[in-house]
């Protein structure tokens, strides 16, 4: 799978991550690594479950198996890439 499906497949996930209030982690060892995947013109790619610290304080989580984090700010869903930004053709 290219670079481009890759980003395509996990914004199709990610549009509808969840934004809930963060709670404990349930299930997620807290020693174990998360693996985030760099896009050079796309959104950081995290293994999930996430919890995001914004900055205003308030804190998101999704339990998703990965995210799409969202690196130009332009997104509606923001802090997730929903690729709303994108030009339609």
């Amino acid at each position: 799978m290219d670079a481009a499906a890759s980003v395509d497949a996990a914004n199709a996930v990610d549009c509808a991550a969840d934004t809930a209030p963060a709670g404990p982690t349930a299930g997620a060892p807290a020693d174990r690594a998360r693996r985030i995947t760099m896009q050079r013109r796309g959104p950081l790619l995290v293994e999930g479950p996430v919890e995001i610290e914004l900055e205003d304080g308030t804190t998101v989580r999704s339990d998703r198996f990965r995210v799409a984090l969202c690196t130009c700010r332009r997104s509606r869903r923001y802090p997730w890439c929903d690729t709303s930004h994108r030009r339609k053709a």
